[in-house]
């Protein structure tokens, strides 16, 4: 009976309420009253929500952060390889400059490996005997000279550096010529002068360059600067050392110069060929120099300058005039 009545008394508040106003200020005073309820139901909702949001955001900010580092070093690795192309193409430029200062026929060849004994100064690189390398071929960088080709083989080549105890090399001063004999210490950077008398016109910063006396190394290339020179007047040679001028434990790419391998009777005869011909050019300028410009060359002057003469072109005839015909000339 009570459900019953209840169950009336609700249906008819809620046709009032919605039919009528009159409920409408008791609604808002009951919803005032209700309203920390609904919140106090809401808040575990919120609770969780926030919860699973801050985990969430949590995991979203680690995983973006592994994501950057993973980026970051990845433009890092690039940038390192950028920075390394950079610097091979600085080197690269200053080897095709110093090539083109060089008159000789190079080959561009690249390191490859060095020599693990740590008292010998070799290494090998990336050309040999198919690209026509020799024994003895000089070797340069682009600041002067390496050393020499001392094994080939088929597609690489071993090469002796000139600060290798075993080496020595002609030089001279390129600022007075005095001579002397460059040799290896096994310092990578330093060289030694040998016999050099004690009154000998040296002074610390002169170019050593190559003199070319071995017949191997071609003159005028760069091979040190003087760094130190200790005068004895008790010992009768001045103790010179000397610092490469060549990179020589940091050039990766260097040249290889194919120097002029004629005889000297083959270079004197291509000389004086040389010479007959510029005789022969200007002989026959000066035979065209002579000629008038309305003067035709005659047969004898066109077989002297090695030219077939050449018949003029036949003229045509002009018709004969007669006083018979009509309109002739009288």
């Amino acid at each position: 009976m009570r459900l019953l009545v209840l169950a009336v008394l609700s249906v008819a508040l809620m046709v009032v309420d919605a039919r009528l106003e009159v409920l409408k200020p008791v609604r808002s005073q009951m919803g005032l009253v209700v309203a920390p309820f609904y919140w106090v139901a809401g808040l575990p909702v919120r609770l969780w929500d926030a919860v699973t949001e801050q985990f969430n955001s949590r995991s979203e900010l680690l995983a973006e952060n592994e994501k950057l580092k993973a980026e970051a070093l990845l433009m890092q690795r690039r940038l390192q390889k950028l920075a390394a192309l950079t610097e091979q193409n600085v080197r690269l430029r200053e080897l095709l400059n110093s090539a083109a200062l060089v008159d000789e026929k190079v080959l561009v060849s690249e390191l490859i490996g060095v020599d693990p004994n740590p008292f010998t100064h070799r290494i090998i690189i990336d050309k040999g005997s198919r690209d026509g390398v020799f024994l003895g071929q000089p070797v340069l960088d682009a600041r002067g000279l390496m050393g020499q080709v001392v094994e080939v083989m088929p597609y690489s080549s071993r090469v002796l550096l000139l600060t290798d105890t075993t080496h020595s090399i002609p030089v001279q001063v390129n600022r007075n010529g005095l001579r002397a004999i460059a040799s290896g210490t096994g310092n990578p950077e330093r060289l030694e002068l040998r016999h050099v008398a004690d009154t000998a016109d040296i002074k610390e910063g002169d170019l050593l360059v190559s003199s070319g006396l071995d017949q191997r190394f071609p003159a005028g290339y760069p091979v040190a600067t003087v760094k130190e020179v200790i005068h004895d007047s008790g010992q009768p040679f001045a103790i010179v050392r000397a610092v490469p001028t060549a990179a020589l434990n940091r050039s990766r790419y260097m040249l290889l110069v194919f120097s002029d391998q004629r005889t000297p009777e083959q270079r004197a005869s291509d000389s004086a060929e040389a010479e007959a011909r510029a005789e022969q050019d200007q002989q026959r300028a000066g035979q065209a120099a002579e000629t008038e410009p309305g003067e035709a060359p005659t047969a004898g002057d066109a077989v002297q300058a090695g030219e077939a003469p050449q018949q003029a072109p036949a003229q045509p005839q002009a018709p004969s005039t007669s006083s018979n015909q009509p309109g002739g000339a009288q």
